[in-house]
């Protein structure tokens, strides 16, 4: 055998090791980040419909190699897959590393940042979820941190005007640490109070399954009927919304006529938090599927909700994005309380009938509420 022979044999040899085994990646490679989702689906490309090749939980740690329109490229079963970014936190750094940094931090705490973690962020007067709200942030907008008091920072607006915002939905920007030794002592403080900052405890939640009784609602080629997807779809959502500490009030619980009159009347005789109304949706053009939600008031607290519901929804589920709609729907347009409607996918589509009929997918639609109702009354 000659050399020329030999050298071309032992560099096939390597080439074929390093694919059989490739080269373990650190994670000092890659910035860290954790989970801030109860469920994070993990997805085959950075875009909401790729497929699904696994998911996360709250707490996770996600190390990322790339970003893209939103999208945080890492890996997953030895696979590269993409998460997306709007749930995911800055990783803090290690006790060494914030000691090492904590002078610098000090002297610029007059130029510190935060970055918002999540759409639909509400900014209010005060510090706290009893004062009025009077803007709203999204997932990547950075502002100048004037002070912090226990779980909320004061920021500075555009115009020069402060406002507060909830601590947990932030992160430093730019990889910085607490701008002041006393945001540094409350970190164990707030990791305690995360579960209750998380809770809907104290807030009442009507929940409206669309249809009923003699109205059966759209109706799938296979007979599907959509009154039941949505009686069954409330009870999960009512369930997950329990759990989170929430009262819940349902607008009918078996399979029965109520007029849409009766259930504003319902609605409104209670201190409601929100009124959500669930339906499912039909078309004569069996391509056309996805879920959107609707508000009534072109802007104001019920397009707020819409927004942060449907971003949760499109986070949880792999259904097609229609996006938010100012409807005139009856519960929306009569109601006094802050109140929005979801179609959560069509009867007439075979890809999503096959989908919105499995406990699975009404189970992730109501974790999608849950946490899209605690991020709006944050």
């Amino acid at each position: 055998m000659s050399n020329l022979q030999r050298f071309t044999m032992v560099v096939f040899g390597l080439l074929l090791f390093f694919i059989i085994f490739p080269p373990n990646v650190n994670a000092q490679d890659g910035k860290e980040y954790k989970v801030g989702a109860s469920t994070l689906y993990v997805r085959n490309a950075p875009a909401s419909n790729a497929q699904i090749v696994g998911q996360l939980s709250a707490g996770d740690t996600v190390i990322a190699f790339d970003e893209q329109h939103g999208w945080v490229m890492t890996y997953y079963a030895g696979q590269e897959a993409w998460v997306a970014s709007q749930f995911l936190v800055a990783e803090k750094q290690d006790t060494a590393s914030a000691h090492s940094t904590a002078s610098a931090a000090t002297a610029q705490s007059a130029n510190a940042n935060i970055v918002v973690a999540a759409n639909g962020v509400n900014l209010r007067t005060g510090p706290g979820t009893n004062h009025n709200i009077i803007g709203s942030a999204s997932h990547g907008d950075t502002y100048k941190l004037v002070a912090t008091k226990g779980d909320w920072h004061q920021i500075e607006l555009d115009d020069g005007s402060t406002a507060w915002i909830a601590a947990w939905l932030t992160a430093p920007a730019n990889g910085n640490q607490a701008s002041t030794p006393a945001m540094a002592t409350q970190t164990n403080q707030q990791s305690d109070n995360h579960a209750k900052r998380q809770s809907l405890a104290g807030f009442n939640i009507v929940i409206d399954a669309g249809h009923g009784g003699k109205d059966p609602g759209a109706i799938g080629p296979n007979g599907m009927k959509e009154k039941y997807l949505t009686l069954s779809t409330a009870q999960k959502v009512r369930d997950v919304l329990q759990s989170e500490g929430a009262t819940v009030i349902m607008t009918r619980s078996g399979d029965q006529f109520i007029s849409l009159d009766q259930r504003v009347q319902l609605s409104n005789s209670y201190h409601t938090s929100a009124f959500i109304s669930l339906h499912y949706n039909a078309y004569p053009v069996l391509t056309v599927n996805g879920i959107s939600t609707h508000y009534y008031s072109s802007s104001g607290p019920d397009m707020r909700l819409a927004q942060t519901i449907q971003s949760s929804l499109m986070q949880h589920v792999n259904m097609t994005n229609r996006g938010i709609r100012q409807s005139d729907y009856h519960v929306l347009r009569t109601n006094g309380d802050l109140a929005v409607l979801i179609e959560l996918g069509f009867v007439t589509n075979p890809y999503d009938a096959a989908k919105i009929q499995t406990g699975n997918y009404q189970t992730e639609v109501a974790r999608a509420i849950a946490d899209g109702l605690k991020i709006y009354f944050n």
